[in-house]
């Protein structure tokens, strides 16, 4: 065993000692249950860890993560991940969280064969088809691959508002809204786009309304 696989069991054990320093009861407590207020939806490269760049504490956030932080409702994984969540949980909010350098974006703005990724990148490219009058509008390569980070997060959360799941507890409860991040490598900073979710859902009703109840935007007005 590589003494760079073995350091992470003296770190766990250091983790360990130092918890129960804080709090003889940590662990104890932590093994009841979960009542965490947020889903994350991030992309799994190994820089962008969701607790740590959140500030968060064991317990308080719910994770996901696949390369570029796609949405996919054929993936079971993702879905099945926010439904938990959503109905099980009660997260009050969803955050898809991208980042800038992403590996995954990157990779789908590349015209070459990658093999089995081919069908996951796909579906960057159609964020990239979908926008690509804006993208290829932006000269400089740098920032129009941040737009296209920053656009794949939006076309994600779109994703996560079409479920029922989501549309559903809406309706009943106000809740979970969803967000839409980046978190910028170059900076440490989380920026937050700002998605407008009752626009979004409102905008995707005509089409992706799967309920038979009226909406609660239309319901306030």
């Amino acid at each position: 065993m590589s003494q760079s696989y073995k350091v992470i069991f003296e770190n766990n054990r250091k983790w360990v000692e130092s918890k129960l320093a804080q709090d003889p009861e940590f662990f104890h407590e932590l093994a009841k249950t979960q009542h965490p207020d947020y889903l994350y939806i991030g992309c799994s490269d190994s820089r962008a860890t969701a607790e740590e760049l959140m500030g968060a504490k064991p317990g308080e956030v719910f994770v996901h993560r696949n390369i570029a932080n796609v949405v996919n409702t054929l993936d079971m994984s993702s879905t099945a991940v926010i439904q938990y969540a959503v109905e099980h949980l009660k997260v009050k909010h969803i955050i898809v969280c991208g980042h800038y350098n992403c590996g995954g974006v990157k990779a789908a703005m590349t015209p070459q064969d990658l093999g089995l990724l081919n069908p996951w990148l796909r579906n960057i490219r159609d964020v990239y088809r979908l926008h690509q009058a804006e993208l290829d509008a932006i000269e400089d390569e740098g920032k129009r691959y941040d737009r296209l980070v920053e656009l794949n997060v939006q076309e994600q959360c779109i994703n996560v508002i079409k479920m029922a799941c989501v549309q559903e507890r809406y309706i009943l409860e106000e809740f979970p809204i969803v967000h839409g991040w980046v978190f910028d490598l170059r900076t440490g900073k989380i920026i937050d786009l700002e998605i407008d979710f009752e626009k979004l859902l409102k905008d995707i009703q005509k089409i992706y309304n799967l309920t038979e109840s009226d909406w609660v935007m239309s319901k306030k007005k």
